[in-house]
């Protein structure tokens, strides 16, 4: 049983690697152009059958984003959501973001940050690592 639980992970992280993109600001910089009035979200798009990991990857997500920006939340300026892809009421969003898979996106305005690697990598045996890369992806794009 665990055999097949690892070939679910192995085979959902290799379909998330062609998914992966991050989208860089046209003037070549690392601060993102962003209109100052659009909140920062960070999305997590699951599928509705999850392992541990998937679960692990929201639940450090969830937290990262409450405890390091508890009023850019109360504030809208930040917001966390979970996204089930097999609901048809979100296909819009996928669209909108071109998510084809398990993803974890920041995203402000146009801009979007994929961490989806780092989410499934850090999640379960590191997520104080996770917790860090969201806090510094999120500072950024609030700059």
């Amino acid at each position: 049983m665990r055999r097949i639980g690892f070939i679910m992970l192995i085979s959902a992280i290799a379909t998330l690697i062609p998914v992966r993109a991050v989208n860089n600001p046209v003037n070549g910089t690392d601060t993102p152009q962003v209109k100052k009035s659009a909140p920062v979200e960070v999305y997590y798009f699951h599928m509705t059958r999850r392992c541990v990991t998937c679960q692990t990857v929201e639940k450090v997500t969830e937290e990262a984003i409450k405890e390091n920006f508890k009023d850019a939340l109360a504030k809208g300026e930040v917001s966390f959501k979970s996204i089930n892809l097999e609901d048809k009421a979100n296909k819009s969003l996928m669209k909108k973001l071109k998510v084809g898979g398990q993803s974890l996106l920041i995203v402000r305005g146009s801009e979007k940050i994929d961490i989806t690697d780092k989410g499934f990598m850090y999640a379960v045996n590191e997520p104080d690592k996770l917790k860090s890369e969201i806090k510094s992806r999120v500072k950024m794009l609030l700059k």
